[in-house]
């Protein structure tokens, strides 16, 4: 019996995944060495970054018809509420102002990506681009807090990603991109380029000097 799509297109993509967990940043986050600054960046980019992702799933909601598939998207949408009451705590500690967040050329990639695909794709296409981002979170997080780990400044964004409910959530969104898409050019498409956006919003948070 084949793996199911989700699983296919995590295996074939993981070699971006496990880039992602190598990056300094990431690295930073697990041991707690990342500077203050450079986090507070991070939580800038990745609020204004969640509100296009719940935008995204708002979008893909209105396209879909059984009432049931409504309600799975309307449950990760209240997934992405939770992440903003975390980045909101943070924001209240790092003295940021969520609403007056610019994003840097490579978040407004990424987020330009997502809500194109949500405004001219279809459900599938939509869910093919957002699976990576749960999931690649969860695993991120069950990686950074193995036997091992050292808690330390982020520990709260690390236990949040590496949560059961977090990957629940992961699951619950791989388990949509299932029943709706098949394998075709423009799902793997979707799906490897949201991967690579990934990375390259880890990679320019200590690049990035605004």
């Amino acid at each position: 019996m084949p793996d199911p799509l989700h699983a296919t297109l995590w295996r074939d993509h993981e070699d971006i995944a496990r880039e992602c967990l190598a990056l300094p940043f990431v690295v930073g986050l697990g041991n707690g060495s990342l500077k203050a600054s450079v986090f507070r960046r991070y939580v800038e980019q990745d609020a204004f970054f969640l509100r296009a992702f719940f935008s995204a799933y708002a979008l893909a909601a209105v396209k879909i018809e059984p009432v049931d598939l409504v309600r799975r998207l309307h449950k990760l949408m209240g997934g992405v509420l939770e992440e903003l009451e975390l980045h909101r705590k943070y924001a209240t500690e790092l003295d940021i102002d969520l609403d007056e967040v610019q994003p840097n050329p490579t978040t407004s990639v990424y987020t330009d990506f997502l809500l194109r695909t949500a405004w001219t794709g279809s459900t599938s296409e939509i869910i093919a681009a957002m699976t990576p981002c749960m999931r690649l979170y969860a695993w991120l997080g069950q990686q950074l807090a193995s036997p091992g780990h050292t808690p330390g400044p982020y520990r709260d964004w690390v236990e949040t990603y590496a949560s059961d409910e977090f990957a629940g959530l992961a699951t619950n969104l791989e388990h949509l991109l299932d029943e709706l898409a098949q394998d075709t050019p423009q799902i793997r498409f979707n799906y490897k380029y949201a991967l690579r956006c990934e990375l390259d919003f880890f990679e320019v948070q200590l690049l990035d000097r605004s």
